[in-house]
């Protein structure tokens, strides 16, 4: 089986021109996408169950590898939740799926964003990993519209081993993601 076209991107491009940018001594040095993670929280889950069982239904279409629902790790007597309860659903991405779904994220459900004009550099925790909130998972095409009776939005969580946000940033730019371009930085 082939490397998917963005494994075969970074493994060609990104590399080489990291490394230059950087001064990276060594190919090892230059930071990586390790994991992508999907995390939808679904607050009305404590009043019906059932969706949390769609919620996990589809991030596994969107996603091609099953989800899982998430639980309460506390309870918060004002919003009805007790530890324990079903409250999100989540997935982990790694290696060929996780570079599938940055494709298709970035060629097909990004641009179907209405009046999109590019994702914020905000995203950034200081640590090198990236968060990108999504409002609409009607973006993805696995997502029929007929069947979804709740729009909701979900994160999608971009973990690389960048040390800064700096150089994560770098990386995402060099897999072609479409962040907002600033007049006063560029």
């Amino acid at each position: 089986m082939a490397n998917p076209r963005m494994k075969s991107k970074y493994l060609s491009d990104i590399v080489p021109a990291l490394k230059e940018k950087f001064q990276y001594s060594s190919v090892m040095q230059v930071p990586k996408l390790t994991k992508i993670v999907l995390n939808k929280g679904i607050g009305a889950a404590v009043a019906d169950k059932k969706l949390v069982d769609q919620g996990v239904e589809e991030l596994s279409l969107i996603t091609g590898q099953r989800a899982v629902a998430t639980i309460a790790k506390t309870s918060v007597s004002n919003f009805k939740l007790r530890e324990g309860m079903p409250i999100g659903a989540k997935v982990t991405l790694r290696g060929e799926k996780m570079y599938e779904f940055l494709d298709r994220l970035m060629t097909v459900a990004l641009p179907r964003v209405r009046d999109f004009k590019g994702i914020s550099d905000k995203g950034f925790d200081g640590r090198g990993n990236y968060t990108l909130g999504v409002t609409e998972q009607i973006i993805f095409p696995e997502i029929s519209i007929e069947k979804v009776n709740r729009i909701s939005g979900m994160d999608i969580t971009f973990v690389t081993s960048a040390n800064t946000d700096e150089e994560s940033l770098a990386l995402l730019k060099a897999f072609g993601m479409p962040f907002v371009k600033n007049t006063n930085q560029e």
